[in-house]
């Protein structure tokens, strides 16, 4: 069952090894510990329904509790500490797509908001209910989620969109397919919100990005349903596929994805190597992302990551002998960096790939310790998201960020945001701890995947209130470096006054006037990803 105020199922449970819970007594002072709000008292408190009766419409509170938010860490304030103020007035469940073209009429017969749903998984506020006359209807694609055609020869598989991951990774293996599309998020999210947010996947070096895997599909507009046809190349005019990549439910509900899909590997590995300086793990790294290997993932941790990692690992006596192991190779522990690389294909590629990709980094002095890191990284690589869970019982908040820049920005841009953030709090003489790894590189410049720990408050006010002069200062200073706002993660609520400094005015207004097009009552998911 999944937790109504937390990430994940309830029987999964997390604990931080006591090596890690000194680790943070030490960097922040001991947790401030607050109570939950009683799940009881938040349903008491959610408003009577605007909506007109309808079969496929439930208002149950419950059920219109858990489509109110998502997983940002604002989102998880407000849950826990009550202050949740805003409930979709209903949520529509349907069956089927033509049950989903049932939903938009009836929401355009009576002037309702639709803020598409799908796995709830999103931390930028793309879910957040608006603050408006209208009724808002939350739609959710759940049951909307089967596989309509698997075509081998093309290498083409169409889903209906709210296909999770699981489900979705289930029936391509049971062919000897992948789509090899893992965010953190895979187990609850949704394939039409990896296409709607511009998601990239832990493997997206091998298998691409989402845009690279997207191939078509049919999404369903105010204006009408609009076909995207798979086609491997085109010059007929701008695509209009890019278009609907990133536009957060704005334009309409995406009903069918079509994904270009992928051969199981025989091998899928994942091999760690460790270097005695960020100077020289950056070098490297940037030379590795050049080389063209077929490589699945590179991610590297700088310096206090990798601190932090090793002590919420647990396993102190597999550890203790890993740092011994390392220093006599000259990698000192306080400014080692990790490094995790996976190797994918047939056992002869892997073989060849993995001999120069080692050859490579062993110039800038990397210590390779095989894959036993790997292994125990890819078997929890989902479950590391439940620390939120454990960290907030201990009186400690959890969020991240993340941005891209050319390589010759990564070094500064990483160490801005972090001073940023930890510069934030001096005035409530607090400190919070942040780290970094680039998650995804590219030939020309790498993603920068930044996390930040600190205490929580003693109200959830305060709480909010501190996250979002912290959240302020590391977009401030990813805009003032040149990154991009967001990665991987879209733009929600959260970046939305930050995307201006990206696209510009022209920019702007260009999106503006195409969503007005296609959805000219502003009915579809509004105050989500423009200014």
């Amino acid at each position: 069952m999944r937790r109504w105020n937390g990430w994940g199922n309830t029987d999964i449970q997390i604990k931080l090894p006591p090596k890690g819970l000194y680790l943070l007594q030490d960097l922040l002072g001991e947790g401030q510990i607050q109570p939950d709000y009683p799940l009881e008292k938040l349903l008491q408190r959610i408003p009577d329904s605007r909506l007109p009766q309808h079969p496929l419409i439930s208002f149950d509170p419950k059920l219109r509790l858990d489509h109110a938010h998502g997983q940002s860490l604002p989102d998880w304030i407000r849950l826990r500490g009550g202050t949740l103020e805003r409930f979709p007035d209903g949520v529509a469940q349907p069956a089927t797509i033509e049950e989903v073209q049932e939903m938009l009429q009836f929401a355009a017969d009576n002037d309702i908001i639709v803020i598409p749903f799908g796995g709830g998984t999103s931390v930028v506020g793309h879910l957040e209910v608006p603050l408006v006359q209208r009724p808002v209807l939350s739609l959710s694609l759940q049951h909307v989620n089967r596989l309509i055609d698997l075509e081998p020869e093309n290498l083409l598989a169409t889903f209906e969109a709210g296909v999770r991951g699981p489900d979705l990774e289930k029936q391509l293996n049971s062919e000897g397919y992948t789509l090899g599309h893992y965010p953190q998020s895979f187990e609850f999210s949704s394939l039409g919100g990896w296409v709607l947010t511009r998601s990239s996947g832990q493997q997206s070096k091998y298998y691409g990005r989402i845009e690279q895997l997207f191939a078509g599909g049919e999404i369903l507009t105010p204006q009408g349903a609009l076909q995207l046809l798979p086609v491997p190349a085109s010059a007929a005019g701008p695509d209009l596929r890019q278009l609907l990549l990133g536009s957060e439910g704005r334009i309409g509900v995406l009903t069918k994805v079509i994904v270009r899909i992928s051969r199981l590997p025989e091998k899928d590995d994942i091999h760690a190597v460790f270097f005695p300086s960020w100077d020289e793990a950056r070098e490297g790294v940037q030379e590795l992302a050049g080389s063209f290997l077929p490589l699945s993932m590179v991610r590297l941790s700088n310096p206090k990551e990798t601190m932090v990692n090793l002590a919420f690992a647990g396993h102190e006596r597999q550890l203790r002998f890993l740092g011994q192991y390392l220093r006599m190779r000259g990698v000192p522990p306080t400014q080692a960096c990790m490094c995790l690389i996976g190797f994918i294909g047939s056992q002869r590629m892997v073989r060849n790939v993995r001999r120069e990709a080692l050859s490579i980094l062993r110039r800038h002095h990397s210590v390779s310790v095989g894959k036993s890191i790997g292994k125990v990284w890819k078997k929890n690589r989902f479950r590391s998201a439940y620390l939120r869970n454990t960290l907030w019982d201990l009186g400690y908040a959890v969020d991240t960020l993340e941005t891209a820049v050319t390589w010759d920005k990564v070094n500064s841009t990483m160490a801005a945001i972090e001073k940023s953030i930890e510069s934030c709090m001096a005035q409530w003489n607090e400190s919070v701890h942040a780290f970094s790894h680039l998650s995804h590189v590219y030939r020309s410049g790498s993603s920068i995947y930044t996390t930040y720990v600190f205490r929580l408050a003693e109200t959830p006010a305060e709480t909010l209130s501190r996250w979002k002069m912290l959240k302020q200062a590391a977009s401030q200073a990813v805009v003032g470096c040149g990154g991009t706002i967001s990665h991987q993660h879209g733009v929600g609520v959260d970046h939305k006054q930050y995307l201006k400094a990206e696209k510009g005015p022209l920019g702007i207004s260009t999106l503006q006037h195409i969503f007005s097009h296609l959805d000219p009552d502003q009915r579809m998911n509004p105050n989500k990803l423009l200014p």
